[in-house]
């Protein structure tokens, strides 16, 4: 249910009174775990946050001037978004980040000419053009015959309706803030938010909040996380089932939402929201110490990012480098390719933020359910198994090409290696050397530096790759385990597919027994080999990986300090019991039930965020197990 009617103006502040209809009942709301943290409070319902507009046609003497007034709202969307990054000075790093991204989005080329082109080939007023040109572009990112709906992509067309609704309210002089002036603390609850309205929560007392859509990677969820303000995000019916006024704590560790709960309830949440604060304190400030096992062996943990002000944040977090820089988001919602200089300083920035410390490129993997406007692909009956990845890079040498020299120029400038998506044959790779080693006599020609050599490694994410390990090793420099894909390709598996997810299990027997197989191989040859998907992000999984035989994990930034922790508590040898126990086993939910009960004693804090795990086992609570199912961008 939305807010109910006011006829106070915009962005004064509200007194939120308990509904005095006792008969609406308490009730639980399930969602994403968006930020860390327990919050209690009064809810703020905020409704659908979209902003109205008209839609009229203009005449051929009104097109100039509609062309200007949509000048006007980009400069003063910038504006604007400066003005809020500015309020959050002392801010982390992330949150400037995203908005700098924002700022970039308001003024794309390729957004702003198809709008100019509505207004004066339509006869459209800007607004019109605007939403039109939005729909236009976010169609790019998930088309309505996609047969997967990747997280990553998800979200980038949130991104686009943010965009969209920052430009009407300028042209529209809807300038309300969404969170208005606030005299009490309170619990946001919306369809969304921007990351723009998430940062506006710093000055207002919001102690969290729950949005209906959204994922674990979405913008807002990141910006909450870097704000400390307790989120879940998913929440598909927060609206329908919560009032202004009601009672509700928001428990971004669990991903759920109580409604007017009782006494009984509410004092547990405050119990665990301390023991929440007091957890994440410890890790924090335990960050930057090395990370090795119980028994003294070193494992080392990078970090996964797409933007050069992440590399900063993940050294923050504790990162000894770089294990997976996703380039192909410079290659999204543009019309031209990215030349090699835009490509170099780019990458030069994220290698020179890191040095010394490693920095591993990935080479766009673009195709299947990732979509770049600049490419123009063929429509497929099955895109997760078509022209993508190393296969589009190959199919497309110029294009190619230009990016191998952006990164051979930016190895001048620290340590740089090149990594491959989707190689499922030695003869893919092989071609791969060959370009690369093209890309390299032709910056030598035009008088670039490049480092003498540059490592070129590849990822491990279908079948073939695996059983081709031991002959892949001969020809790769390092592997990279991407977990998510080689679930998906091993067990035919939509990643996307919701009703699915719970059996797309990274504790599979049959992917546990790819990750030795591939760990021996690269042993056997010498070849260091890492893993870089969501596997690498849990607890559970981290340890049995260990046992497995990596000693080098890749991951959201966020995640580095609870898994440095994790680290620290377990020993290899119990750690390679557990492996070998768990290679015996036939099911995943077998698998599970081993790690759980063999670890979860030492790492019931980092399950639950809670600091004191004896007072939970006390309190009779089980630790809840969850699959990593995570459908993230890797």
């Amino acid at each position: 249910m939305s807010e109910r009617p006011s006829s106070r103006p915009p962005g004064t502040p509200e007194t939120l009174v308990p509904p005095s209809d006792t008969s609406h009942p308490g009730v639980m709301l399930r969602g994403i775990a968006g930020s860390p943290g327990v919050a209690i409070g009064p809810a703020l319902v905020v409704g659908d946050t979209r902003t109205a507009y008209g839609r009229r046609h203009i005449a051929a003497s009104q097109v100039d001037g509609e062309i200007e007034r949509l000048g006007r709202a980009v400069e003063d969307a910038k504006r604007h978004l400066r003005e809020v990054s500015a309020r959050m000075a002392t801010a982390p790093m992330e949150t400037s980040a995203i908005l700098d991204a924002y700022l970039t989005m308001v003024g794309d080329p390729m957004l702003l000419e198809r709008v100019i082109k509505k207004i004066r080939e339509e006869r459209k007023c800007a607004e019109w053009a605007v939403v039109q040109a939005c729909e236009e572009v976010g169609k790019l990112f998930s088309p309505a015959d996609s047969i997967e709906r990747d997280a990553y992509i998800v979200e980038r067309s949130h991104d686009i309706e943010f965009i969209c609704d920052r430009l009407l309210r300028e042209l529209t002089g809807d300038t309300r803030q969404i969170v208005p002036n606030l005299g009490q603390p309170v619990i946001v609850i919306a369809r969304d938010l921007s990351p723009a309205d998430t940062a506006g929560m710093v000055r207002e007392p919001v102690m969290g909040f729950v949005t209906e859509i959204g994922t674990r990677t979405s913008h807002t969820a990141i910006m909450a996380r870097a704000l400390e303000i307790p989120a879940v995000v998913g929440v598909a019916d927060a609206l329908s089932a919560v009032r202004t006024g009601d009672t509700v704590i928001v428990d971004g560790l669990r991903g759920e939402v109580v409604v007017n709960p009782g006494e009984v309830i509410i004092e547990e949440a405050r119990e665990r929201s301390a023991r929440h604060l007091a957890f994440a304190r410890g890790l924090l400030s335990a960050r930057h110490q090395p990370c090795v096992t119980r028994d003294g062996e070193a494992v080392s943990l990078k970090a996964n990012v797409e933007l050069p002000a992440e590399a900063i944040l993940a050294l923050d977090h504790g990162a000894e480098g770089i294990g997976l820089y996703r380039t192909e988001f410079i290659y999204i919602d543009r019309r031209t390719m990215p030349t090699e200089d835009e490509q170099y300083e780019l990458y030069r920035a994220v290698v020179e933020a890191v040095a010394p410390r490693p920095v591993t490129l990935r080479t766009f993997d673009i195709g299947g359910d990732k979509f770049a406007s600049s490419f123009q692909l063929p429509a497929e009956m099955n895109p997760a198994l078509g022209l993508r990845a190393v296969r589009l890079a190959l199919s497309r040498p110029d294009v190619f090409l230009v990016q191998l020299r952006a990164m051979v120029r930016a190895s001048f400038h620290g340590d740089l290696r090149i990594m491959v998506p989707m190689v499922a044959s030695v003869q893919e790779l092989r071609e791969v050397r060959t370009l690369l080693g093209r890309a390299m006599q032709e910056v030598d020609v035009a008088g670039h530096g490049r480092a003498k050599h540059i490592p070129l490694g590849m990822m491990i994410e279908v079948p073939s790759a695996v059983i081709m390990a031991d002959v892949l090793a001969r020809e790769a420099e390092f592997f990279s385990i991407g977990t998510n894909d080689l679930i998906q390709y091993t067990l035919a598996i939509d990643r996307g597919n919701r009703s699915l997810a719970h059996l797309a299990s990274p504790f599979h027997p049959a992917i546990l027994r790819m990750i030795r197989q591939v760990s021996r191989a690269a042993a056997a040859h010498g070849v260091p080999v890492a893993l870089c998907g969501a596997m690498a992000s849990d607890p559970l999984a981290a340890v049995l990986l260990i046992g497995l035989g990596l000693r080098e994990l890749s991951m959201e930034a966020a995640a580095i300090p609870e898994i440095k922790e994790a680290m620290r508590r377990v020993t290899t040898a119990d750690c390679e019991r557990a492996a070998e126990g768990a290679l015996a086993l036939d099911t995943a939910e077998a698998v599970e039930e081993l790690i759980a009960g063999t670890f979860a004693p030492s790492l019931f804090d980092l399950l639950t965020g809670t600091e004191d795990g004896a007072y939970a086992a006390e309190a009779g609570l089980a630790v809840e197990v969850s699959t990593v199912t995570d459908t993230s961008y890797d």
